[in-house]
């Protein structure tokens, strides 16, 4: 199942921050054991590509590297493993450089101009962010009305009272947010708690 698939199935996408490489394998299972094995690690920690490394070698979880801002992060991410990249903005650099090493790219657009500029790199598929303080749900319907041909996974401010109204709409394909994935809960190595929330969170999505 590519990239895309996944998002349109399982809907979320957990943003992960890990202060910790040790808590992978276990946060994996907690996913996994909640009924979503796919996630996005951040490029916001020092630990974030051996974190990678290990959820890829999991094997029970897709993982994705996010928070990625330059061709050299792109190159981490493919080395550690990642099957796809996310980006805040868009960048042509980090573009090109995952369409070199054939990796799905998810870049960020907020805007018009943003998501023109993106179609023109052959990228149709496009993270709203950052979502709530962006228009929110609002927002991506307007966006979506003049670019049928790109969909949308809005991320940014989002909670488990909210991604219900992105979700309704037809050009977004999931949504990606980190109340399922609590840093402070990870770091306590609470994975418990963290299955439980993730396993809350699908059951929504399923209702």
């Amino acid at each position: 199942m590519n990239t895309p698939e996944l998002l349109r199935t399982h809907r979320l996408v957990p943003v992960v921050v890990l202060d910790d490489a040790a808590s992978a394998e276990p946060l994996a299972d907690a996913l996994a054991t909640g009924g979503l094995p796919i996630a996005e690690v951040t490029f916001r920690t020092p630990a974030a590509a051996e974190a990678i490394a290990r959820m890829a070698a999991h094997g029970g979880v897709t993982v994705g590297a996010g928070t990625v801002t330059t061709p050299d992060q792109v190159d981490a991410a493919v080395r550690a493993g990642a099957r796809f990249v996310v980006s805040p903005g868009f960048s042509a650099a980090v573009v090109r450089r995952c369409q070199e090493h054939g990796i799905f790219v998810l870049p960020g657009a907020s805007t018009a101009t943003e998501v023109m500029t993106a179609i023109e790199a052959g990228v149709t598929v496009l993270k709203f962010f950052p979502a709530g303080s962006s228009g929110g749900a609002a927002a991506v319907s307007a966006l979506s009305a003049p670019f049928r041909q790109v969909s949308f996974v809005p991320t940014g401010g989002i909670d488990a009272d909210s991604a219900a109204e992105y979700l309704a709409l037809p050009s977004v394909l999931a949504v990606g947010g980190s109340w399922m994935v609590p840093r402070a809960a990870i770091a306590a190595g609470e994975f418990d708690r963290v299955a439980d929330l993730v396993a809350a969170s699908v059951a929504a999505v399923a209702r």
